[in-house]
């Protein structure tokens, strides 16, 4: 027999069906409650205690500091896989053979280029434009040029060549929106290149001169989309899925995700890491000071970059990436006085017992925000980054939701506000 709750109200008992998934995470399912109690419903605010959807894609368990895809441990993916190899798996659900990743790597090659036209719309926008409002706009823009995507009801093919298109366009959209704040000419996708080479092809190479990409660097890059590919239901990628059941287009989807993550507290973490060290760095550059700041609960200030909402022990991702970290800046040879202020930020961290105790270990932003810095990608572009990892997680959640036919998104609320009343006019207000 399942198991039940039992929940007693008004002198009423009712049963609620026990849920549990196959990592033995156990659910009350409340789908049915307000029907069935004339009314009631339960408050989370922030959605903090309440599971919107079953989903097989992602399973992540921050007490034991454990993330996998599809079962794949992140550890086993960052150390053996290319990142479109992920990108198959989350959306797939099951690692690609030979011939599939080749035809999925050669349809992802063949749809790089976006539409002339679309120059004529980066060059409306001012070159302070944020790039996240540039990019999250253009993904948007991309149902306008494929009016086929509107239909809900097309079939696997047609939804799998948007997809496609998706993740191929996303890089020259971005490494466009930098290219076209700097005031520089746009580098058009090279088909010889991989999908890190050549977004950091498009990002820093010049038509005059002859441009190479680091091997160290591209490792880096590969590492850091797939640590970011996804993240189960947080605040973005639920936002994908509530859009997506409306059944608005990928297109409009992912732009209001990328919007979702654009937010200081959601997507802007690693950005945050780099403007504290520019914080620490223009105060004269004294870590203990700041150290001494972030150990006073009186002040206000906070170290950015370690600890994580989710993580209450380790974060997973900031293992493997420290590695990536530490060979970027040995391979680049960097001298920047803030990278320096970072190591030692990392080092009181790891060996003090104050931070130690409270499990306040540098991040996967702590590290992923020193590596964009030491490659030249500028701080605005941080969350852009974000979105390039994030993008076939969101896709893999958006096509569940779609296959799984669930319902339109429609949350409940407690009214708070004026009981009836009645139109006074203006005249005797």
């Amino acid at each position: 027999m399942s198991e039940i709750a039992k929940l007693e109200l008004d002198g009423n008992s009712y049963e609620l069906p026990i849920i549990e998934g196959t990592e033995n995470e156990k659910g009350i399912d409340i789908s049915k409650l307000r029907g069935g109690t004339g009314g009631y419903i339960t408050l989370d605010p922030g959605f903090k205690n309440t599971g919107s959807t079953k989903s097989a894609i992602t399973f992540l368990d921050g007490e034991k500091g454990i993330l996998r895809y599809r079962g794949y441990p992140i550890e086993q993916l960052a150390d053996k896989a290319s990142f479109l190899e992920v990108s198959y798996l989350l959306i797939e659900g099951e690692l690609p053979t030979q011939q599939q990743l080749t035809e999925f790597k050669e349809s992802i090659t063949k749809h790089t280029l976006v539409h002339e036209d679309m120059k004529q719309f980066f060059e409306a926008y001012p070159a302070k434009a944020h790039p996240m409002g540039v990019v999250a706009s253009m993904v948007c823009s991309l149902s306008t040029f494929y009016p086929e995507s509107l239909d809900p009801n097309r079939g696997e093919v047609a939804v799998d060549l948007t997809i496609h298109r998706l993740i191929a366009k996303l890089p020259t959209l971005a490494a466009w929106s930098h290219k076209n704040a700097m005031r520089h000419p746009f580098m058009y996708p090279k088909n010889d290149l991989g999908y890190c080479e050549n977004f950091l092809h498009m990002m820093f190479a010049m038509p005059t001169e002859n441009n190479t990409v680091d091997p160290v660097v591209v490792s880096a890059l590969n590492k850091l989309l797939i640590l970011h590919a996804d993240h189960e239901q947080n605040c973005s990628t639920s936002t994908v899925r509530v859009v997506g059941s409306s059944h608005a287009n990928l297109y409009a989807s992912i732009s209001a995700g990328i919007s979702a993550l654009w937010g200081p507290l959601h997507g802007g973490a690693n950005q945050a890491v780099i403007e504290m060290l520019q914080q620490i760095y223009n105060d004269g550059g004294d870590v203990d000071k700041w150290v001494a700041k972030a150990k006073d609960k009186n002040d206000p200030f906070r170290l950015m970059g370690f600890g994580h909402r989710v993580y209450k022990n380790f974060d997973p991702r900031a293992t493997i990436i420290k590695k990536s970290c530490d060979d970027v800046l040995a391979k680049l040879g960097v001298n920047d006085p803030m990278l320096e202020i970072a190591k030692k930020l990392e080092k009181v961290a790891l060996e003090d017992d104050y931070f130690k105790s409270r499990n306040l270990y540098p991040n996967v932003d702590f590290y992923s925000g020193i590596i964009y810095k030491a490659i030249g990608i500028p701080t605005e572009m941080f969350t852009v980054m974000f979105v390039l990892g994030r993008l076939p997680g969101w896709i893999a959640q958006w096509k569940e939701m779609r296959e799984n036919n669930e319902p339109i998104g429609r949350p409940r609320q407690i009214y708070t506000g004026e009981n009836a009343r009645d139109y006074v006019n203006i005249a005797n207000r």
